[in-house]
């Protein structure tokens, strides 16, 4: 998994409430188990009109946030279905941090197991950020996760809060996986004992 320290990057604004797992990779998408490819299939029902040409008035397809690495929503951001797909589909487009006033649970999680670094604030902080974000590709925003801040183009900083061992985590780029891996010495222990100690099993 790939470290986050701290971008700067352009960030998009999506003022949208309950936006839900379907909405943010569909069903017809799911039957993948790789985590790359699924970037251009994100928002795919808002993105894409039905003869398969972009909507020029999604955001994402608009010039100045075809590169967005941070996503600025509403409240609720993944509710619905636990489908880890989602955040699969977020972090393939370029997208490393989403801020919105809430998550639901299981998305939040997932995101931090991917990479993506979701932030909860404030609903007027975020109202701040979302004006921010609309000012296109020459308003830049800063986030960073050591100091725990997301700073506007126009140098306003908010500070937020992340679970300590999370941000480890992302800092050191540690999935589940890599978290698994880093006890093996211990576990090769373990197990070399046991087969002495239990030849049988």
């Amino acid at each position: 998994m790939d470290k986050f320290t701290k971008i700067t990057g352009v960030a998009a604004p999506l003022p949208l409430i309950n936006v839900d797992t379907d909405m943010i990779i569909p069903k017809q998408f799911l039957k993948t188990i790789k985590r790359s490819g699924l970037g251009v299939n994100l928002f795919d029902e808002m993105r894409y009109q039905d003869d398969g040409s972009e909507n020029p008035d999604f955001v994402l397809n608009k010039p100045a946030y075809r590169k967005a690495e941070v996503l600025v929503a509403g409240d609720n951001f993944g509710c619905g279905s636990s489908r880890e797909h989602a955040p699969w589909a977020i972090k393939d487009f370029g997208i490393r941090c989403v801020i919105a006033p809430s998550f639901a649970d299981i998305f939040f999680n997932n995101c931090f197991k991917n990479g993506i670094l979701p932030i909860a604030l404030p609903q007027e902080q975020v109202d701040v950020l979302m004006k921010d974000a609309e000012k296109g590709e020459n308003a830049r925003m800063t986030v960073d996760l050591e100091a725990q801040t997301v700073t506007t183009s126009d140098g306003e900083v908010f500070h937020f809060e992340v679970d300590a061992f999370k941000k480890h985590c992302l800092l050191e780029g540690l999935d589940d996986i890599a978290l698994t891996l880093e006890k093996a010495p211990a576990i090769e222990s373990f197990e070399a004992k046991a087969a002495v100690e239990r030849p049988w099993v």
